[in-house]
């Protein structure tokens, strides 16, 4: 009889033990499974934040460019202002020396005549 109890006790703590390693084995699998999907998730999500890095980065490049071109069209425009402005100033400057010169030509006609009577 103790070799009957004894032998039943072995046989089901064997079997306890396989159905133990093999319900540990289906955990770890199921911990693989679960490793191998969250390792997944974390190389798309890289993976699109690496994307997401690429499009600020053309963004930012575009808007770069289009604030150099207007950096651009306003130098110009100021240096066209600047010229009309240089270009008014120097007419400006012609018609005075014209008038200042009618004005010696009027007087040394006068002091001519003057002289002359």
């Amino acid at each position: 009889m103790k070799k009957l109890v004894v032998s039943t006790i072995l046989v089901l703590a064997l079997s306890m033990s396989f159905v133990s390693c093999r319900e540990t084995a289906e955990k770890a699998k199921d911990a693989a499974s679960q490793a191998e999907e969250a390792l997944e998730e974390t190389g798309n999500d890289l993976k699109e934040a690496g994307e997401d890095a690429m499009d600020k980065a053309k963004e930012a490049g575009e808007s770069m460019k289009q604030a150099g071109e207007k950096a651009i069209d306003s130098a110009k425009e100021a240096g066209e202002d600047a010229l009309d402005s240089a270009k008014e100033a120097g007419e400006e400057a012609m018609d005075k020396a014209k008038k200042i010169g009618e004005d010696v030509k009027d007087v040394t006609k006068e002091a001519a005549d003057k002289i002359s009577q």
